[in-house]
């Protein structure tokens, strides 16, 4: 989830408001297994595509969850987030909070996209919405974690524009009540919110967005005392004051490169990296859930397969308001 980051900031349209929020029946049309008559393969060859990807960096992993999170919270689950901007329109991309995107993960969307393509019976038919929520599944399997089904049957939006993006993506400072109050209007409980944050457990962030956090947090507490010490130590020398802003820093100290419930044993330890990490520990109303998942791998296991299912069905778009793009960077 930047929030990773899968974890940005203003408000949607009221036009695509609508579409996202009251939109959210059209889910109704996913199913498993929904492109067996017309691409029985289409999860093979993505997770080829996929593996092979990753065998060449292991930043496409992170980059592939993030990318789908982005996707989802801003207008839906229909892959708007990967279209470029033309001369006339500056695409959601393009918005200062989707800048840290990193490219591998629309590598990993574009190059599943061509390979399912390359298959005759299979070409045009399956939309990059489709194609990202089937990568996210594989990633987050090739990284340790649990794979489950994916629902399928989604279209590709038909507009993306920078201004779609504002006060649509949660922020590293945020507290719960306003990561529940986000994550609620796209028909996720605090639950939810809690296991897709975990995302966190992969990837990098960058050190501007903890400087506060070591050395401006309140007038007279430079360093925020929710930090374990000896990680605010440690952070502060990774970032140090007026760090290169291209710094990068582990989300998770502990096990960065798998998909694992550290997440929460660093949060009980007081090492989550953004505030609206570590709120989810030090807020009670969140405590409770941390600390058996960080007890209980299974029991996490379980609600993220969940929540991340839900949170492909969040804008989903259905007959005219969608359709399958031939380029997934480009409208038809």
């Amino acid at each position: 989830m930047g929030r990773v980051n899968f974890l940005t900031s203003l408000i949607l349209s009221i036009s695509v408001g609508v579409i996202l929020f009251s939109g959210r029946p059209a889910s109704a049309q996913l199913r498993q297994n929904f492109y067996s008559n017309t691409c029985p393969d289409v999860e093979s060859i993505v997770r080829r595509a996929v593996s092979a990807k990753v065998s060449q960096t292991f930043v496409t992993i992170p980059a592939t969850i993030r990318l789908f999170f982005h996707d989802c919270f801003v207008s839906g689950c229909d892959a708007s987030v990967i279209v470029a901007s033309t001369g006339g329109n500056t695409a959601e991309k393009d918005h200062p909070d989707n800048l840290s995107l990193a490219g591998d993960g629309f590598d990993t969307v574009i190059k599943a996209k061509a390979a399912v393509d390359a298959v005759p019976r299979c070409k045009n038919k399956v939309s990059c919405a489709d194609i990202l929520a089937l990568a996210t599944r594989d990633v987050i399997v090739l990284a340790g974690g649990p794979t489950y089904p994916v629902e399928l049957g989604r279209l590709d939006g038909l507009s993306s524009t920078s201004a779609s993006v504002n006060g649509n993506l949660p922020k590293a400072n945020f507290n719960l009540n306003q990561l529940n109050s986000m994550f609620a209007s796209r028909g996720l409980t605090q639950a939810d919110m809690i296991a897709l944050s975990a995302c966190h457990t992969l990837g990098f962030s960058h050190c501007t967005q903890i400087t506060n956090r070591l050395y401006n947090f309140s007038p007279g507490t430079p360093v925020d005392p929710t930090l374990n010490r000896q990680y605010a130590t440690q952070l502060q020398g990774m970032c140090p004051r007026n760090v290169d802003p291209r710094v990068a820093i582990d989300m998770d100290p502990t096990s960065p490169r798998i998909f694992d419930n550290a997440y929460f044993q660093n949060l009980v330890q007081g090492k989550g990296l953004f505030t609206s990490d570590q709120v989810l520990f030090t807020d009670s109303r969140s405590r409770n859930t941390v600390t058996t998942w960080a007890s209980n791998s299974q029991a996490f296991n379980a609600a993220f397969i969940q929540a991340i299912t839900k949170l492909g069905r969040v804008g989903v778009k259905t007959g005219g308001n969608g359709n399958i793009r031939f380029d997934c960077g480009r409208f038809n």
